[in-house]
């Protein structure tokens, strides 16, 4: 796999005079690859077939600050401190350096540092770095009346421009919590929903609260609140019963659903935080197939899909992608692995 296999996605596909279910579709699986768009989803799954869908919503949880001596920096909250709660103010906060549209790794800080936020907010790091802090936020208003008011979604340096925070939302998005969309799920319309569901496939939540998720080199993921209620969990064990594939829309829906999956892949409903890394040696239980968009070779992202897939049809798919030419970041193209 090359270092950057794909072509940057730097705006949402309907900026660029696309609809969101047409997005390109590539689908891997033993036999070969196949290349298809988005909507033509209900066609490539089977009546029985049961899709996992995160209803995380993205939160705008990026913030102008001011660090000592004047310095301009960005908070990005990533998700509250393990074990606490939103409301306490305790978050895992990472520093950034503004960068057009976007921004860039600040490594800098410093323990015991106050960083004036907008409407008169603030920040204190407490401990950690160099990339990830414990920080107390001082807030005038609540959490999210706050971030509504004043924060703008993540984005990086190869975004095109300031999108708005419903180019970041995904139609199953109704908990909000999410420091980065999960994207895998932004290609769905209500429509597609309706087709998927007509065609006897069936669509379950979680929920899962993404962290920052732009991982250094060899970076496992943070611990994460997440959620599998047991409705959920009751269908996705009825459908692999019923010789179903379970097809988690997501690296975020695998963490879910694998945290509540007991050795033999039975689903239990579960609820807290999950510290779970999952690759090709520990591989997956529960989950029978993944929806995801394309990642960095060196993330450990794609340990996490070569263990759903296993690594031949995941090469396979990454060298077609490559030569197709397909999109990646939040707001490109996707992968079907049914291995």
């Amino acid at each position: 796999m090359s270092a950057v296999p794909l072509s940057e996605a730097t705006s949402p596909p309907e900026r660029r005079g696309i609809a969101r279910d047409a997005v390109r579709l590539l689908v891997g699986r033993p036999g070969g690859v196949g290349h298809a768009i988005f909507r033509d989803l209900p066609g490539l799954l089977a009546p029985g077939d049961l899709l996992v869908v995160n209803t995380s919503a993205t939160l705008p949880a990026a913030l102008d600050a001011v660090g000592p001596g004047g310095r301009r920096l960005r908070v990005h909250l990533s998700t509250p401190v393990p074990g606490s709660e939103p409301a306490d103010g305790r978050w895992m906060v990472e520093l950034r350096v503004p960068a057009g549209p976007g921004s860039l790794p600040f490594g800098a800080g410093r323990r015991g540092w106050r960083l004036g936020l907008p409407g008169g907010g603030r920040a204190r790091l407490l401990r950690g770095g160099p990339r990830l802090w414990r920080a107390q936020l001082e807030l005038p208003a609540g959490l999210h009346a706050y971030l509504e008011a004043h924060g703008r979604p993540i984005r990086y340096a190869y975004a095109g421009a300031d999108w708005p925070i419903e180019d970041y939302q995904t139609v199953f998005a109704t908990v909000p919590g999410s420091a980065e969309m999960p994207s895998a799920a932004r290609p769905f319309t209500p429509g597609l929903v309706v087709e998927l569901v007509a065609a006897g496939i069936e669509i379950a939540p979680i929920v899962l609260h993404t962290g920052v998720s732009s991982l250094e080199t060899g970076e496992p993921p943070f611990p994460e609140p997440f959620r599998v209620p047991e409705t959920t969990a009751r269908r996705v064990n009825a459908a692999r019963a019923g010789g179903g594939r379970v097809i988690a829309v997501g690296t975020t829906a695998v963490r879910a659903l694998e945290s509540a999956a007991g050795p033999d892949g039975t689903v239990t409903a579960r609820a807290g935080w999950t510290e779970l890394v999952i690759d090709e040696a520990r591989g997956v239980r529960a989950v029978g197939g993944l929806l995801t968009g394309w990642h960095a070779p060196e993330a450990t992202h794609i340990d996490l899909v070569r263990a759903v897939a296993g690594r031949d049809i995941v090469e396979r798919s990454y060298t077609a992608a490559a030569a197709g030419r397909y999109l990646w970041h939040e707001f490109g193209d996707l992968n079907l692995l049914l291995p």
